[in-house]
């Protein structure tokens, strides 16, 4: 209906994806404020602590929680904690989303939770509560950028589908250099996480009711009638108008193309789409093994060199925001491509499933980043040039299959 009646990607697809990916810029916000809020840590541990009152308040905050040297793992620990959570909460909302609580509800959910977590991460009084209240707002941001893509994309054509979902990551490297200026502006810990948790508060009361629900998730919860209403607004903003016999199905010509293929490839014994379906086969098997390496060594060189500039003997906030500009044409690309392409490597019945596992092996690679940059010493940028290497050269090897 997209193609043929309202318009792939018109004046209220881009009004909608604009608005919707906001929410990515409150995901970096909300993950890379570790960047600026844990340096203090790293300077504790170090031989000579970094110079500037907001890293001496770090060292101090450290130091009142008995951080001391031998302990400079406890930095990476939260860290990772934080990316564990992120790990758990895209798991849960990823189900949430496609249940009673719509794309559109649980995104409000999750600012909802970013919002009171992180202004309670400001008044933390002790290590253990610090981590604990970073495990939870990283459970809740686990959730934005999954309910942000689903929403922003599912509007779009076919055809502009793919353009649309590449150009989300933009929104995360914005959002990491909008964080440099907010840093620079509020050094001290306390501060930078109550104002970098306002952006979602904002979000909440002064975009997301303009966010209308996804048109597809409508007619799942077998709603026919209110995702009509959105098509034909849809329709309307873009200067066309739906027939009167119209009707909506749930898949396009294209994907019911490839379920029928889909079904012959697997003799209808895959139609459950499980991860042993995916493991059956013997090209599928390589395939998602390959995947899960890449997405695993590629996590650990864009998370590992985003955290390890506060061991760069150059200007903290200079760096990052060098760091957010070059990700836009590097890591933050790779990262698209790889959720794209790990999307047409399987048939339509285990896709799902082999996407799934892509997503959690790039988690467990943010999870390991942190520890690599605390615990890696001088070899921290041999590590993440090494794995990028490695990630490399196994794509080539899955591309020949």
């Amino acid at each position: 209906m997209l193609r043929l009646h309202a318009g792939e990607f018109g004046r209220w697809q881009l009004r909608h994806f604009v608005l919707t990916c906001l929410a990515w810029a409150l995901e970096a916000m909300h993950t890379m404020v570790m960047i600026f809020a844990d340096r203090g840590g790293e300077a504790a541990g170090a031989r000579t602590p970094r110079r500037g009152p907001a890293a001496a308040a770090g060292g101090r905050r450290w130091a009142e929680w008995g951080l001391v040297c031998g302990e400079r793992y406890k930095v990476g620990l939260v860290q990772a904690g934080f990316f564990a959570g992120c790990m758990i909460g895209a798991g849960v909302f990823g189900h949430l989303s496609d249940s009673f609580l719509g794309r559109k509800g649980s995104l409000t959910i999750v600012c909802v939770l970013n919002t009171v977590f992180g202004l309670l991460t400001s008044l933390s009084p002790s290590y253990w509560a610090y981590a604990a209240l970073r495990l939870l707002t990283g459970f809740s941001t686990g959730g934005v950028g999954l309910c942000a893509f689903v929403l922003a994309t599912e509007p779009v054509g076919p055809a502009k589908r793919g353009a649309v979902g590449m150009s989300t990551f933009y929104f995360f490297s914005a959002g990491i250099a909008l964080l440099s200026g907010v840093a620079y502006l509020f050094p001290p810990w306390r501060h930078l996480y109550v104002v970098s948790s306002l952006p979602s508060l904002l979000f909440l009361v002064s975009v997301l009711p303009f966010l209308s629900e996804s048109p597809r998730w409508y007619l799942v919860r077998r709603r026919p009638h209110d995702a009509m209403a959105v098509m034909r607004e849809i329709a309307r903003t873009n200067g066309r108008r739906l027939p009167d016999n119209v009707s909506l199905k749930l898949d396009d010509d294209d994907e019911e193309h490839d379920k029928k293929e889909d079904q012959n490839s697997y003799s209808g014994a895959a139609l459950s789409g499980s991860i042993l379906d995916v493991v059956r086969s013997p090209t599928t098997r390589v395939r998602l093994v390959l995947t899960v390496a890449i997405n695993l060594l590629c996590s650990v060189v864009y998370y590992g060199i985003n955290l390890n500039v506060v061991n760069l003997k150059t200007n903290l906030y200079l760096s990052v925001l060098l760091n957010s500009v070059a990700g836009i044409f590097g890591m933050a690309a790779t990262y698209n491509l790889l959720f794209i392409y790990t999307m047409e490597l399987f048939p339509t019945v285990v896709r799902n499933a082999a996407l799934g596992c892509a997503t959690q092996a790039a988690q467990m690679g943010a999870i390991l980043a942190p520890l690599v940059v605390v615990l890696g010493r001088r070899c921290r940028l041999r590590c993440s040039g090494r794995a990028g290497s490695s990630g490399g050269c196994w794509r080539s090897t899955s591309r020949r299959r």
